[in-house]
C-alpha cells in the first residue's frame, strides 16, 4: 500500500483527507478511502467556511511535523476536504516524522 506521503524539492507533499467541525484538532491517522486513495486524515474544529478550515490544517500539520506554519502550503484542493499540502523541510527528516505520527495514531 503506498504512503500518503512523497519527497519533493524542497520537502515533502502529502495528501489529506479533511474532517471539518471535528470534535478536536488534529492528525488522526492515515487510511485507504473507498476511492482506493490513500490519505493522512486531518480534524479540525474549524468550519469550512472563510478560509477557517485550511487555516486549521496549515496549523494543525505545521504542528504535528514540527514545522513553523509558513512552512506549509496547500497546493491543491483549497475547497475540497481532499488537499495535496507541500511541507518545506528536510524531506528525510519529514518522512521520519510521518511514520511517526503514523505509528502513534495506529
Amino acid at each position: 500500500m503506498a504512503r500518503p506521503v512523497r519527497t519533493a524539492e524542497g520537502g515533502l507533499r502529502v495528501a489529506v483527507r479533511v474532517t471539518p467541525k471535528a470534535g478536536r484538532d488534529g492528525v488522526a491517522g492515515a487510511s485507504r478511502e473507498e476511492a482506493g486513495q490513500y490519505r493522512l486524515l486531518v480534524k479540525v474544529s474549524a468550519p469550512p467556511a472563510e478560509g477557517a478550515a485550511n487555516a486549521a490544517v496549515v496549523a494543525v500539520v505545521a504542528k504535528a511535523f514540527g514545522v513553523a506554519k509558513s512552512c506549509v502550503r496547500i497546493l491543491r484542493g483549497d475547497t475540497a476536504r481532499e488537499k495535496l499540502l507541500l511541507i518545506g523541510g528536510d524531506a528525510e527528516l519529514l518522512s521520519a516524522r510521518f511514520a511517526e505520527l503514523e505509528r502513534n495514531s495506529s
